[in-house]
């Protein structure tokens, strides 16, 4: 049975996996004013911005988004609409659904909540998955809003942008200790994609959308609300994360604190909620601390973590994982303890014999995660760490495999194709270890 929005009713489904979808499109530019940009023939014009609407709804623009959202997948919303399903849907639901947008009678779905866990014990990070549909929408939208504001963006905010990530944001926190910033501001927004204030936002968003069709659009996006526990419930603040829009939103709202910064004239490293002030000694550290906060909890209408925002020399504090140390007055990065325990963690879960897992099966999970860790922490000095990670790694597969010959037999003959000394094999097969 199909609703007023053309949406097929389904039962709520939760499943297992989680594809996380960001929408990292249009090209980087360099940070400008809002008035500089609307003097310059090649950037934003009134036009653009006051018929915005037209552009995301235009043929190529959804067609781009479409082939987006195939690609990454994901999990089903609460309709239970996969990403195979959406072709068909559009097919049959294309025209209705974009004559609903153009004269602003589309009504978003709610969310689906899902929770995973932190690395903080009895904690969680609350996502929100939209249905098939909507993420296409958002992913459209996306997709038009990030040139607007590229352009405005700072040069020192680096997540869920295009052409930048986290080894970017990383390598500005050396240049900036190299220069003598050896103190830091850790700044800890709390929930900060659930504590978003809706006015606010739209605001901003305001400033530079022209059209209030899609402003509005928006706003229902952001008013949508969730279902949880098999129960609706709406959402007067926060941005829900797991959609295309939700990074570029936190984005939007964050280059407030960007603009405010830049002002005062701080050295600063974002990346999402992410933020390092850098000073050169503990007082002006401090001074900074204390004078930022205000700003963010009064004119952003943000939450300040004060029990995990702290001041700290660059040595003692972890960032997107990494850890810092000087050597021979450089720089360094190395992986934090914290990242080691978290990784180690994995391995067990990995190589845990109650798994029952198939060798080749065990020896790909290995394999992915192994190449996506090192490749991730791979601005880091860790060969110290890598050889004592390999040969703890080593013992326990060899444990695995040492428990799958279950038989003397077994272990006999398995040990004599390695050439082993006979009476090393015939103790080793033996042994009851």
């Amino acid at each position: 049975m199909a609703t007023k929005d053309g949406f097929e009713h389904r039962q709520l489904h939760i499943e297992d996996y989680l594809l996380m979808v960001t929408a990292e499109q249009g090209e980087q530019a360099e940070v400008c004013d809002r008035q500089r940009i609307a003097g310059d023939d090649d950037a934003i014009t009134d036009e653009w911005t006051n018929n915005l609407l037209e552009l995301i709804i235009r043929t190529g623009n959804l067609n781009k988004a479409y082939r987006r959202v195939k690609r990454n997948k994901g999990s089903a919303g609460i309709d239970r609409m996969q990403a195979d399903e959406l072709l068909p849907y559009l097919e049959e639901h294309g025209e209705e659904l974009i004559q609903q947008l153009r004269e602003g009678k589309y009504k978003p779905n709610p969310v689906r909540r899902v929770e995973i866990p932190k690395e903080e014990k009895g904690k969680v990070r609350k996502l929100g998955i939209p249905t098939v549909v909507d993420r296409m929408v958002q992913q459209a939208i996306a997709q038009e809003l990030t040139p607007l504001y590229e352009v405005q963006f700072s040069d020192n905010s680096f997540g869920f942008r295009p052409g930048r990530g986290q080894h970017d944001a990383l390598k500005r926190c050396q240049q900036l200790v190299n220069e003598g910033y050896a103190f830091v501001v850790s700044m800890d927004l709390a929930a900060y994609f659930d504590t978003v204030n809706h006015s606010k936002l739209i605001e901003v968003l305001s400033r530079t959308i022209k059209d209030g069709r899609v402003i509005s659009l928006i706003h229902k996006y952001l008013n949508a609300g969730v279902m949880e526990d098999g129960g609706f419930h709406s959402t007067e603040e926060g941005v829900p994360q797991g959609g295309p829009l939700s990074p570029l939103l936190g984005n939007v709202m964050l280059n407030e604190l960007d603009k405010e910064l830049e002002r005062r004239g701080h050295k600063f490293v974002r990346y999402a909620d992410d933020c390092m002030i850098f000073c050169k000694s503990r007082k002006s550290a401090e001074r900074t601390m204390r004078n930022i906060i205000p700003y963010i909890t009064e004119k952003l209408f943000l939450k300040v973590n004060l029990e995990k925002t702290t001041v700290a020399h660059v040595g003692k504090v972890k960032y997107l994982g990494y850890g810092f140390y000087r050597h021979k007055g450089k720089c360094r990065l190395r992986v934090h303890q914290k990242s080691v325990v978290k990784m180690r963690k994995r391995f067990r879960e990995l190589t845990c014999r109650g798994n029952r897992w198939s060798s080749e099966e065990r020896k790909q999970k290995l394999k992915a995660y192994i190449c996506g860790w090192v490749n991730y922490f791979k601005l880091a000095d860790m060969r110290k760490l890598m050889k004592e990670t390999d040969e703890w790694l080593r013992h326990r597969i060899r444990t695995v495999i040492w428990k799958q010959w279950k038989r003397v037999r077994t272990r006999y003959r398995m040990l004599q194709r390695l050439h082993i000394e006979e009476w090393k094999v015939h103790e080793m097969a033996n042994c009851r270890k």
